[in-house]
C-alpha cells in the first residue's frame, strides 16, 4: 500500500495511526503543496490528502479522506478492530466526525497562528514561512478566527478529559477510531507551550496511542 500525504498533516497522521495499529505494511509518498493537485485529481477528483493507494487486485485504485481510508482498512483487515459492532460504533463515529470537522480545523488555526508568531523560531526558513503564509491566507486564519478556534479547543479538551479520566479509551473498553482521531488531530498542539503546560494528560495519552500504533511521536513529543 502507498499513502500519499503531506508529512506535516495531522489528517495524514490519522491514516498512519490506523495503518500502524492494524500492522499493515505501507510506504509513504510526500507531495508538495499545490503540485499535489496534479496527482490527486485524476485519482480521486479531490484536492485533499491523505489518499491511500491499496495496490491490491480487486480493491479500489485510490481512496481519499482519512475516514474513508479507515473504513477501507477495517474491511480489508478487521483485526485488530477500530470499529465496534454495537451502538458504541455510532458514538465513536460521531466523535470522529466532530473531531474531523470542528476540532481538527481549530487545531490547524491555532497551530499556524502560533507558527507565524511565537513559534516562528521552530523553522524560520523562507520555505516554511511561505507555506505558513499560504495556509493562513487559504483558511482565513486571523485573530478573530483563532480566538474562536481556541474556544472550540477548550470545549473539546474538557470533553476528552472527562472521557479519558473515566476510561483509558474514549468509547468502550478498547482503542477505537475515536482515540486515534483525537491523538492525531490534536498532536500539533504539542509544539505550543501553553497547551503542553495546561493539558499534560492529553500529551501522555497521545504518546501512548502512538506507541500502540507503532507510529513515531509527533514534533514536540519526541524527546
Amino acid at each position: 500500500m502507498l499513502l500519499l500525504q503531506f508529512s506535516t498533516s495531522h489528517y495524514c497522521r490519522k491514516a498512519r495511526l490506523a495503518l500502524g495499529y492494524k500492522q499493515i505494511n505501507y510506504q509513504v509518498e510526500n507531495l508538495s503543496a499545490g503540485l499535489h493537485i496534479l496527482k490527486l485529481k485524476p485519482l480521486t477528483g479531490l484536492t485533499t490528502l491523505p489518499v491511500l493507494l491499496p495496490q491490491i487486485t480487486g480493491k479500489p485504485i485510490a481512496i481519499g479522506d482519512s475516514s474513508q481510508i479507515i473504513k477501507f482498512l477495517e474491511s480489508y483487515q478487521p483485526e485488530p478492530p477500530l470499529f465496534f459492532t454495537d451502538q458504541q460504533q455510532t458514538e465513536a463515529l460521531m466523535l470522529e466526525d466532530w473531531l474531523d470537522e470542528s476540532i481538527g480545523t481549530a487545531t490547524r488555526f491555532v497551530y499556524y497562528h502560533f507558527r507565524a508568531g511565537e513559534g516562528k523560531a521552530i523553522d524560520p526558513s523562507l520555505s516554511s514561512q511561505m507555506v505558513i503564509t499560504v495556509v493562513r491566507k487559504q483558511y482565513g486564519i486571523d485573530e478573530n478566527s483563532v480566538e474562536l478556534a481556541r474556544s472550540r479547543l477548550e470545549i473539546a479538551l474538557a470533553e476528552l478529559s472527562q472521557r479519558w479520566q473515566k476510561s483509558q479509551y474514549l468509547v468502550g473498553e478498547r482503542l477505537s477510531v475515536a482515540d486515534i482521531t483525537a491523538a492525531a488531530l490534536l498532536s500539533p498542539l504539542a509544539l505550543i507551550p501553553e497547551y503542553r503546560q495546561k493539558y499534560p494528560w492529553l500529551f501522555e495519552r497521545i504518546v501512548e496511542i502512538h506507541q500502540l500504533c507503532c507510529e513515531p511521536l509527533p514534533p514536540g513529543l519526541c524527546n
